[in-house]
């Protein structure tokens, strides 16, 4: 579109009539560099206003172009593309990968990890594409939160947003553990565990200071490290697994499928299978994050796109490729992948060590550190935003409302890093029990996530073509439209029935009384009665229904006012580049 048909705020402070209040909107720009970054008294103080920094698209169709520029989050647009980009790309890879995959390969075998990860990974592509067209379109505070408070069931939204809450601040003592056994890696007496969770920690709070630009910076460098270990492990793995390594390994001779013979593709046969399908999830996490950082670039309409297809490549080329190799290249019952929750029982780690090369299982370990470390400041960034949107919505205290001048929802990260102590439990033999219930907690929530994205997105296509709107107007459309977050609802539920499965049968020796079994099976489905006690709570609380398709507010938070034909023009115009202008971006772009 031309530059008349995108209009941002004034670098000037003014004020505007928005919803029957005055608003000011606030420029970062005149505060000194040192607030900016959150590093003086004054950054701490209560931010005066919205930025109105969000780039409005069709800025000539709207009457009243400073009122939606007020309605735009407290939170600076602070991203930038690349920030953006390797979220998307880099944001999950992380334990789950790393050293999850290992336990997931000895419960299900190579070829129910594949297909584990493959149909999680089908799933999610849709979930993304879904997030994508609305936070595009509504780049709201909380993202796929408070599009759930609009488009579905307020308290269906309480409950999905606290239990994402939840999720994000249990994890993050979770991660903290890991990152101090990954380090033990390299020998326990260096330090005791306990001294490595508070380094860790104090790393994580330091970070957390420079607020959202300190997050993007990190996320973006430890990406990059993350993707370029992946990307030499499938090399190496290739080259091993044609017998290329060196002659002192385990694999200087051509080894093939011979691991999916002997012995054998799968492991405990379908509940197996099952059994991995969390796991996969649990290595997913994390993806929706671009949703939740929509609000925090100023033009989501440019850069959501690729964020939103990085999502296929990141899937396919780095979780199935590295997947299909690691289970070429180990056996599923290789006892080092039970050797703990440490680096000791990665995949990638054992698997070149077996090869001979000298090193790289260190630089490996490294990697694998820096990249728990990095979903652990991902815990603080995701949970936080949630838990302000919550306030900012009601269902939870004013508090967490509170946004600096840096652009830091404040007591919001406060709260999250809070729970980061949490990991100490790990450390006391009694307190590793009530540590597993936390995480038990946790364990479906992400599914949770992803089934309210998906569902978001229905009523939101069924509002849309209520209330006379056309598909043509909407700056990015899903993949799959509404059938593919169909698609994505099925798959949620059937996921949701096999951990149901595995809860109630689960895997190796079965429980024989009556409060062996009950344990099992809230170790594995706690979350579920946990989500149905907060939509109680949170019925009980609003009294509020969901509202029908003609009801829903489709203009507030709304960044993109084109008209269907000019949308229509632009994509003419686009579909005029030359072809290899064209597959690009329909590969990785708009």
């Amino acid at each position: 579109m031309s530059e008349k048909e995108e209009k941002t705020a004034d670098s000037t402070s003014v004020k505007s009539q928005a919803k029957g209040e005055r608003v000011e909107f606030y420029d970062p720009s005149k505060e000194s560099r040192l607030t900016r970054l959150g590093l003086t008294f004054e950054s701490f103080k209560r931010a005066p206003g919205t930025t109105g920094g969000q780039v409005v698209a069709g800025s000539q169709n709207v009457h009243d172009l400073e009122r939606i520029l007020a309605d735009s989050p407290m939170l600076q647009q602070k991203m930038k593309p690349r920030h953006l980009t390797m979220i998307a790309v880099g944001g999950s890879i992380g334990t789950g990968l790393f050293v999850g995959s290992g336990a997931a390969l000895f419960r299900g075998g190579p070829a129910g990890v594949l297909i584990a990860w493959i149909l999680i990974g089908i799933m999610l592509i849709n979930v993304t594409q879904a997030l994508g067209e609305m936070s595009i379109l509504y780049p709201v505070s909380g993202g796929f939160y408070t599009l759930a408070v609009r488009f579905l069931d307020p308290s269906f939204a309480f409950a999905m947003g606290w239990n994402y809450v939840l999720q994000w601040a249990i994890v993050l003592p979770l991660e903290i553990v890991v990152a101090g056994q990954t380090v033990e890696y390299w020998g326990t007496d260096i330090l005791p565990l306990s001294a490595w969770i508070t380094i860790f920690w104090i790393v994580i709070i330091i970070v957390s200071v420079f607020g959202t630009l300190g997050f993007a910076e990190e996320e973006f460098w430890s990406s990059c490290l993350k993707l370029l270990v992946v990307i030499m492990f499938v090399f190496i793995g290739i080259v091993c697994i044609c017998g290329g390594g060196p002659s002192s390994g385990k694999y200087s001779s051509y080894i093939g499928g011979s691991m999916w013979q002997n012995p054998g593709a799968f492991s405990h046969g379908f509940k197996g299978v099952c059994s991995v399908f969390v796991t996969a999830a649990f290595a997913f996490a994390g993806t929706e994050l671009v949703g939740l950082a929509a609000s925090e670039t100023p033009n989501p309409r440019e850069t959501m796109p690729a964020a939103v297809k990085g999502t296929f490549w990141r899937i396919t080329l780095i979780y199935i490729t590295s997947l299909t190799i690691i289970g070429l290249l180990i056996p599923y019952d290789e006892p080092r992948l039970l050797g703990g929750g440490g680096a000791a029982a990665s995949p990638f780690v054992i698997a070149l060590k077996d090869a001979g090369i000298s090193g790289l299982d260190h630089f490996v370990n490294v990697t694998i550190c820096i990249s728990v470390l990095s979903i652990g400041l991902s815990c603080v960034y995701a949970g936080s935003r949630t838990l302000t949107a919550l306030a900012e919505t009601g269902y939870a205290p004013k508090i967490f409302a509170y946004v600096d001048k840096s652009s830091r929802p404040l007591w919001s990260v406060v709260a999250i890093l809070a729970f980061a102590p949490l990991a100490f439990l790990r450390v006391a033999t009694t307190g590793t029990v009530v540590f597993d219930w936390l995480l038990s907690l946790s364990g479906l929530s992400t599914l949770f996530t992803w089934l309210s994205i998906c569902l978001c997105h229905i009523r939101f296509r069924r509002a849309w073509k209520v209330q006379g709107h056309s598909t043509d107007e909407l700056p990015f459309k899903a993949l799959g439209g509404q059938w593919g977050s169909w698609f994505g609802v099925i798959l949620i539920v059937l996921v949701l029935i096999a951990q149901l499965y595995v809860a109630i049968w689960p895997l190796g020796e079965q429980p024989e009384t009556s409060a062996e079994i009950a344990e099992s099976f809230f170790a594995a489905y706690l979350a579920v009665p946990v989500m149905i006690l907060f939509y109680i709570g949170g019925y009980a609380w609003k009294r509020t229904l969901p509202q029908r398709a003609h009801e829903i507010d489709l203009d507030s938070g709304r960044k993109s006012w084109l008209t269907a034909e000019e949308m229509n023009e632009w994509r003419a115009e686009r579909r005029r580049a030359p072809w290899y202008v064209r597959i690009y971006r329909i590969l990785f772009t708009n």
